[in-house]
């Protein structure tokens, strides 16, 4: 159908709202430099912790505590984060790189931005799991009562980025994949 000025819906809800859509771009610019400064920090630091192992190694260059629990789990959270992180940077230089037409806005960044946030949150959480073991690794024979503390105060920043990111998560995932205004379900399955 056309209106008056032989315009279609489209055509007119895209002149109407082009304002929407550069506060859009700038919103998901912004958005996307600021988290993708933190995990470049994230990816960094566990970069530069995988090669300086806690405890060292021998002269073989075998880590010395390799047996040792806590050093198995410094490895996987380590590794996650590194990769979660990298992820997470991926998708985010994806939002900066993108078009910004308005079809991008349905499906393409808003999934990059809940991808992005998600591997974030997950590079941060597996990153304070990695220093809270090394630091268990490390003074668990000179101070038992050490574990607590760590683990409490290394919770923190997870806890934190989790209770400030997830009310965007979660409205970024439910306007994706939710009911639409006319009542639609998302024929999209999130993988």
């Amino acid at each position: 159908m056309k209106n008056y000025s032989w315009k279609t819906p489209r055509n007119l809800f895209t002149e109407e709202h082009k304002s929407l859509i550069e506060q859009g771009e700038k919103w998901m610019k912004d958005t996307a430099l600021s988290c993708s400064v933190v995990a470049a920090l994230v990816v960094t630091v566990v970069f530069a912790a995988a090669f300086t192992l806690p405890g060292g190694a021998n002269d073989k260059g075998v880590p010395i505590y390799i047996n040792n629990g806590p050093f198995i789990v410094f490895v996987a959270a380590d590794i996650l984060a590194l990769f979660s992180g990298s992820t997470s940077l991926l998708m985010f230089l994806g939002i900066m790189t993108a078009r910004y037409s308005e079809r991008d806005f349905l499906r393409s960044l808003p999934m990059k931005m809940g991808i992005g946030l998600f591997a974030l949150f997950l590079s941060i959480a597996a990153m304070m799991t990695a220093f809270g073991a090394s630091l268990h690794i490390i003074l668990y024979h000179k101070v038992r009562w050490i574990l607590a503390p760590i683990g409490l105060v290394a919770s923190v920043p997870s806890i934190l980025f989790a209770f400030l990111q997830f009310p965007l998560l979660a409205e970024v995932v439910l306007s994706t994949f939710g009911p639409s205004i006319f009542g639609k379900q998302s024929d999209e399955i999130i993988a």
